[in-house]
């Protein structure tokens, strides 16, 4: 199946997920050429349509496809709710032996969200439309394949650092501001720091310098 084809029958059919989800899988791997779950692992011992799972809140339920240690992938009907579906296979991620990879899709859009132990969580995101991109093609391919090509690159302790040295940056820049009392210096750190709210969280937590009482996100005005 090419992905003009692939694209031509999805875009038009109107199908609820329980009528869609397996056949959209199916042509999609056609279209990858990648196998399907039942080409390969007619038991669905480690690829599996409907696999079966304990929800970290109790409970029974299935992921609509799984690949032990590549993706869960959950299906929605078209133009529902994706952040719900990608919270419902969250609740099955410990039961599906926490692949690397979440995927939801409503046929209409894909996204990709990465669940590294200690990575910063990354969202692939595009649309249907979007597969006649042979890139975008190759990174959907990757799932099947090789999804440590879609690890992010920073883990979560090297953004913690990195938060940590913007605020010690900030603090003894602002320590000579509130010194000099400098309106210009002042507000050339509001504006420079603005943008950031992860340095501002660490100011507001953990520096009582007076000279960040008197700025606030997105202010740059210097007040006495």
């Amino acid at each position: 199946m090419t992905p003009d084809q692939f694209i031509a029958k999805w875009k038009s059919a109107e199908l609820t997920e329980r009528a869609a989800a397996q056949s959209h899988f199916i042509d999609l791997c056609r279209m990858l050429g990648e196998p399907a779950p039942t080409d390969v692992d007619p038991k669905g011992d480690w690829y599996a349509f409907e696999k079966g799972a304990t929800k970290t809140t109790g409970g029974e339920g299935w992921a609509d496809v799984w690949k032990r240690a590549h993706f869960g992938w959950e299906y929605k009907g078209k133009r529902k709710d994706l952040n719900a579906a990608f919270a419902q296979l969250q609740q099955y991620a410990l039961a599906l032996e926490n692949p690397p990879l979440l995927v939801v899709s409503d046929m209409d859009q894909f996204r990709i969200h990465t669940n590294w132990t200690n990575s910063v969580s990354k969202k692939y995101e595009f649309k249907l439309e979007d597969l006649r991109d042979a890139k975008i093609r190759e990174q959907l391919k990757w799932v099947f394949t090789d999804p440590e090509r879609l690890r992010p690159g920073k883990t979560r302790q090297a953004l913690t650092e990195e938060a940590a040295g913007e605020f010690t940056s900030l603090r003894s820049v602002c320590a000579i501001a509130a010194t000099t009392r400098k309106p210009s210096l002042i507000s050339s750190i509001a504006s420079f720091f603005a943008c950031s709210q992860r340095t501002w969280t660490f100011c507001r937590i953990r520096c009582s310098s007076a000279c960040l009482n008197t700025l606030r996100p997105g202010q740059t005005n210097f007040r006495p």
